[in-house]
């Protein structure tokens, strides 16, 4: 579901797309991120091993994969409200999200997006995002290590410098 792929990238790859200013940074080391949907099956998890320089990476490819409009992070109680409306293909979504709890040991991201049209027959879809600090990125990750559902591992510096490169 679009919903859950874009939760996951959003969220695992700097919170959401917003300026790397906008956010506090999250504590170096490796997080555990979950993302689940009502009405999905089961909640998918990730661990994303970053520092100060990969938060910052994410963030920015965030901001590059959508053509957003509108983009609006403001703090609100003990945490954050981030407004969009981006173009997604040929859809436009209109997001909120509210992040609570601390970016140095757990937070969470509540989102509600529409689509207008519908993406896939959906006009939106809600989702929660986790997020926690489990400790020091294990022996032999380097920072942008994520680590998908199955084990497989891919490096976001490795996958940026990949998309960049003129194709033969």
């Amino acid at each position: 579901m679009p919903l859950a792929i874009a939760a996951v990238l959003s969220v695992a790859l700097g919170a959401a797309p917003v300026h790397a200013a906008d956010l506090p940074r999250r504590r170096s080391g490796l997080w555990e991120i979950t993302t689940s949907q009502p009405g999905a099956p089961a909640a998918v998890s990730g661990q994303l091993c970053i520092d100060e320089k990969t938060d910052d990476l994410a963030q920015q490819l965030a901001q590059g994969a959508m053509s957003c409009s509108r983009q609006q992070v403001r703090p609100e109680g003990d945490g954050w409200v981030l407004d969009s409306v981006c173009r997604l293909g040929e859809s436009t979504a209109t997001t909120r999200a509210r992040i609570s709890g601390r970016f140095d040991s757990a937070y969470q991201v509540d989102i509600d997006s529409s689509y207008e049209p519908p993406i896939m027959g959906m006009r939106g879809g809600k989702a929660t995002v986790k997020a926690r600090w489990l400790g020091a990125c294990r022996p032999g990750q380097r920072a942008g290590d994520m680590t998908l559902p199955g084990g497989v591992t891919i490096n976001i510096f490795d996958a940026q410098q990949r998309a960049a490169k003129p194709g033969p």
